[in-house]
């Protein structure tokens, strides 16, 4: 009976030990998880009070307890915990570890509800929180963490693509786009047009925003992607008046309007060009290439050798647009034949115009690294922001100013998000054991809630000095 006795308070305890070493480990992990979201923030955006001193506050500052700084941190991280929504803020986000560390961080007892937030972003000008985003993308190219991901070592890959955003079986508001069904009800709807730098990795970051949206209610004709650009293409210069861009992008940009406008502010463009899109060129491209028997190129990659790229190319072509102004281009031309296990071969075909000069120096660059880059907006950006956690085309409020400000946070939380998953402060053994950018947002969450920081131990996070490297793509 003894020897039972002393058998079972040594398994108690053997269990005892064991569940205090996996709290303890579990706190460990919490800690450094969030340890790791404010390095990464502070390393490439310094704190939000500066990044945010740019946004004015319109309220009345003797009634206001949270700075603009502080509710764009709680935006922030309402997107960076996937919540999607905003009341899940005051649900999920409020508790003492987390209070003390938002504390530590604007100075203020408590943490802003979802509300809160929304009766706040209503009034403050969104052109200034785009400038937020902007600020974050001219942090990076100063600190030339984006250099490594440039085209021909010297450009910028910028997507430009327009999605949805959200809809409504009533109108929204009087800027809504509307819809005619075919059961005879009318859609309305939100969209937007991004400008996205894409790197070869799997970043997509948000560079500039363009919302697509009608002057007022019953417009003669509605805005749509190709009006916002020729809005977003002036705002971009103003905001990187000298960063080298090469813009990827779709069949509907394919004209003279927009040769013109990309060689005015010294861009560099990769334009879909399909069989149906300027015709003259396409005809052109095919008599020319016969005779530029140079210009094609044969390559076989692949870890295993099972991709073979031809490449062919021409030069100068001239072509003439409904405004009587002529343009000069180059085409590019990309067969990609790719063999299963069983032999079986499939075959891709890309096309695409651009005023950069092709040769058989760049034109692998051009073509892998630029044009078929252009996806990467659509399926690591708007894919992501979709159907990732972060609830794009959730309502999270029914304000229109709001709205747009909720928009850039997210855009912002997204970014972090990336530096975060692919640097190198989670470790490889982090990112295996987290699995996915998903997963990721799970754990942040309970890091906020559960890990105590204190304003010696962010002090010291941020007084470190660190290097952040990145993996290759996870996408």
């Amino acid at each position: 009976m003894n020897r039972t006795n002393a058998a079972t308070k040594k398994s108690n305890t053997t269990d005892a030990s064991r569940m205090q070493a996996f709290f303890e480990q579990r706190q460990k992990d919490q800690k450094g998880i969030l340890e790791a979201v404010l390095c990464t923030i502070h390393h490439f955006f310094g704190d939000f009070n500066s990044l945010f001193s740019g946004v004015c506050d319109p309220r009345n500052p003797n009634k206001t307890t949270y700075s603009i700084a502080g509710l764009g941190f709680t935006g922030v991280m309402m997107y960076l915990c996937h919540l999607e929504a905003r009341r899940q803020i005051r649900l999920l986000m409020h508790n003492e570890a987390a209070i003390e560390t938002f504390r530590t961080l604007f100075g203020v007892q408590g943490i802003p509800h979802g509300d809160t937030l929304n009766d706040a972003f209503c009034s403050v000008a969104p052109e200034q929180v785009q400038d937020v985003v902007c600020e974050t993308i001219r942090r990076l190219v100063r600190s030339k963490v984006l250099y490594p991901y440039r085209v021909l070592n010297k450009y910028y890959v910028v997507a430009i693509d327009g999605t949805g955003m959200v809809t409504y079986s009533s109108r929204h508001c009087p800027h809504c786009l509307t819809k005619k069904m075919r059961n005879g009800k009318t859609l309305y709807y939100h969209n937007v047009l991004e400008a996205k730098l894409v790197t070869p990795n799997g970043f997509a970051f948000s560079l500039m925003t363009q919302f697509i949206e009608n002057p007022a209610k019953n417009p003669s004709k509605q805005d749509c992607e190709l009006k916002a650009f020729y809005r977003l293409a002036p705002r971009l210069k103003a905001a990187f008046p000298r960063l080298p861009i090469l813009l990827v992008m779709d069949g509907l940009f394919a004209g003279g309007p927009v040769f013109k406008l990309c060689d005015k502010n010294d861009w560099k463009f990769m334009i879909v060009l399909t069989d149906d899109d300027l015709r003259s060129v396409n005809e052109e491209f095919e008599a020319l290439s016969s005779l530029q028997l140079g210009n094609h190129l044969t390559v076989v990659t692949g870890n295993n050798r099972e991709i073979r790229q031809a490449f062919r190319w021409v030069n100068e072509i001239s072509y003439t647009d409904s405004n009587s102004e002529e343009h000069i281009i180059d085409c590019i031309e990309c067969i990609e034949t790719t063999s299963d296990e069983k032999g079986v071969e499939t075959h891709t075909r890309w096309k695409w115009t651009t005023n950069c000069r092709v040769t058989d120096r760049n034109v692998i660059a051009l073509a892998n690294d630029a044009g078929r880059n252009r996806w990467k907006i659509e399926n690591e950006g708007f894919n992501t922001q979709k159907n990732g956690g972060y609830g794009l085309e959730h309502a999270y409020t029914a304000d229109p100013n709001s709205a747009k400000v909720f928009y850039y946070l997210m855009q912002i939380a997204h970014m972090i998000s990336q530096l975060l998953y692919k640097g190198s402060l989670l470790g490889k053994d982090g990112r295996k054991r987290l699995g996915s950018l998903k997963n990721l947002a799970f754990y942040i969450l309970e890091a906020w809630r559960n890990a105590w920081l204190g304003k010696p131990a962010i002090e010291a996070l941020h007084a470190r000095s660190i290097q952040i490297r990145f993996c290759p793509d996870t996408s």
